[in-house]
């Protein structure tokens, strides 16, 4: 099955790459690496601002960590020419989430992304990840992702 039609199972419409909000590109590529900048949690278009520990719970943070995968994925199709079907590997995964000192759930947050990578590309989605607790993350959002991506 192609990556295509699994994110129309999944219901899934790319969305068109996010305009940097600061002095970086969204991705840039070396060899056969791709490396995606940081996407942050949005909620209705605007920046999805909360701490974890403090006002959202695990499970509204897996939804927003699998709706920065979603935008992730609309970046790397521009970065493979608009064919995900050119991604041998989803390599590394690294998600800064936004919590107070006492919450200890972020790898729990980010499996919405990881989960999310795993239905779309199968074992070509099985990654390396890291998933920090932060003090603060831009514009107040919950979760930032970013991810390393092998083509063939």
């Amino acid at each position: 099955m192609s990556v295509y039609d699994k994110l129309s199972e999944l219901n899934i419409t790319l969305p068109p790459v996010s305009v940097p909000a600061a002095a970086y590109v969204p991705y840039v590529q070396t060899g056969n690496l791709v490396f995606l900048s940081g996407h942050i949690a949005r909620k209705d278009g605007k920046p999805w601002a909360a701490q974890f520990g403090h006002n959202i719970s695990t499970e509204e943070g897996k939804s927003a960590a699998r709706a920065v995968a979603v935008d992730l994925l609309g970046t790397l199709h521009a970065a493979t020419g608009g064919d995900l079907n050119r991604i041998k590997r989803i390599v590394k995964v690294m998600s800064l989430v936004n919590s107070t000192g006492d919450f200890t759930e972020q790898h729990l947050v980010t499996n919405g992304a990881s989960e999310l990578f795993g239905q779309v590309f199968g074992d070509k989605g099985v990654h390396a990840r890291s998933a920090f607790g932060v003090a603060q993350i831009p514009m107040g959002a919950c979760v930032e992702i970013e991810l390393i991506a092998e083509l063939a």
